[in-house]
């Protein structure tokens, strides 16, 4: 606990050490927002709910780049101070431990995104709407928080912007009316979700059914690249069902797909969520392994989500290897095949990365994508297939809706075969030359 009952203004994640905060969990975001296209203006009001974990004279949220004009407590107005990344605040009387709280801020300005290490994130106007893409840390860009992937809450999220555009933000729409040529959504997101996987999409987009059967799906595209888009897409209930025999039940209530009009460098996963450009959609399945990779991170990043952030290849090392899971089942080229083929690339590229903590500058380098997928591959090939998809059933059944750490994963993976693996996951995760693939095993 720091000095006076001070909340710490960190999450201690050494990746990201001005990010998060202590003293206190966060339980649920309640996030009001009226927002005007034209201008770029949000005018919004946060109701947060958390538990203190130590006593509390004063703790601090997440915002970047908008200013809070009140600040509340249980109704009761408190004093707060505002820097460039974190608003302070002053209970009347001192949080105890363990004590419930509302905190609700009103606030507003003109959204941007954040420029960070791994480039501009959060808040990002397209030419026509707007999206979110906050990993790792944008989403302080529209709302106050405790930035931090191991703090997850649940959220609702009430929108109201020009009639004229459909807004999609996490989890099932409850309510949807237009007054006086506002639109206002209501979504309501009941799973524990990440910050950074907390968003709102706005486009002039239509919109369609994904055919999930029990899982509410739907496609959200803009008319004019309709065929595109149903083409693409017209895979996704296959996926869902080879990943659900993989991994697990789906583990969110909903998926949803948006493709905007504008060209993304990149698709985006968020929470029961993702976003792809016009680009990803040409009409002939150019981007069917991003497709699997998005989906598959309804399992792993979203529902067992990490602890800390060097520990990201439990969630990129996973997805990578889903979309060869994919690639088997689908007809195309083995995982076993791919395998070999991304460890000939690896076996070209400098050996100066360890994928099990990479350092906050390469957390996102292809090299931890393609190298923890290659660790999973590897542990497959150790226990056999049926060992193998065993520990990843039970990694999700464990960990949903919770954090996750790779030491507890290697612990889970022993436990469930018998087997000393230790030796395999430092070999492949913590040392940087590149192992061999280890001869099949005839389980």
């Amino acid at each position: 606990m720091a000095a006076g009952g001070v909340g710490a203004e960190s999450a201690g994640d050494s990746y990201l050490p001005a990010s998060g905060n202590g003293g206190y969990r966060t339980l649920g975001y309640d996030l009001d927002l009226k927002y005007r296209i034209s201008t770029n203006r949000l005018t919004a009001t946060a109701a947060i709910s958390a538990v203190a974990t130590q006593q509390l004279s004063r703790f601090s949220l997440d915002l970047v780049g908008l200013r809070a004009s009140r600040v509340s407590i249980g109704g009761h107005r408190v004093d707060f101070r505002q820097t460039a990344t974190k608003l302070r605040v002053t209970p009347v009387l001192p949080l105890v431990d363990g004590e419930s709280f509302v905190v609700t801020v009103e606030y507003a300005g003109a959204p941007r995104p954040r420029r960070t290490r791994w480039g501009t994130l959060g808040w990002e106007e397209l030419e026509d709407g707007l999206l979110v893409a906050s990993q790792p840390s944008g989403a302080p860009t529209w709302f106050p928080c405790n930035d931090h992937p191991s703090d997850k809450a649940s959220y609702r999220i009430r929108f109201e912007t020009e009639a004229a555009y459909r807004v999609v933000c996490n989890g099932r729409l409850t309510d949807f009316r237009v007054v006086a040529g506002r639109g206002q959504w209501t979504y309501e997101q009941p799973e524990p979700t990440a910050t950074y996987l907390a968003t709102v999409q706005i486009g002039r987009y239509a919109a369609t059914d994904l055919g999930l059967g029990s899982t509410a799906g739907t496609l959200y595209f803009p008319p004019a690249i309709e065929r595109a888009v149903l083409a693409d897409f017209a895979d996704v209930p296959r996926m869902v069902s080879v990943f659900e025999q993989a991994f697990g039940p789906y583990p969110m209530e909903s998926y949803g797909v948006v493709v905007t009009a504008d060209v993304l460098e990149i698709p985006l996963e968020a929470q029961g969520l993702a976003v792809f450009g016009s680009n990803h959609a040409d009409g002939r399945g150019g981007s069917e392994r991003l497709v699997a990779h998005e989906l598959a991170h309804q399992w792993f990043g979203n529902s067992v989500g990490l602890a800390a952030w060097k520990d990201i290849w439990l969630n990129e090392g996973f997805a990578c290897y889903a979309e060869w899971i994919w690639s088997e089942a689908s007809g195309s080229v083995s995982a076993d095949a791919l395998a070999r083929q991304y460890r000939v690339e690896l076996s070209h590229l400098p050996t100066d990365l360890i994928v099990g903590d990479p350092g906050a500058a390469h957390m996102f380098d292809d090299r931890v994508y393609k190298r923890g997928a290659l660790t999973l591959h590897a542990l497959r090939l150790v226990v056999g297939d049926a060992a193998f998809f065993g520990v990843l059933r039970a990694w999700t059944t464990l960990k949903r809706h919770d954090t996750a750490s790779t030491a507890e994963f290697v612990a889970l993976a022993e436990a469930q075969t018998g087997l000393a693996l230790g030796a395999l996951f430092t070999a492949w995760l913590y040392e940087p030359a590149l192992p061999a693939l280890p001869a099949a095993s005839a389980r």
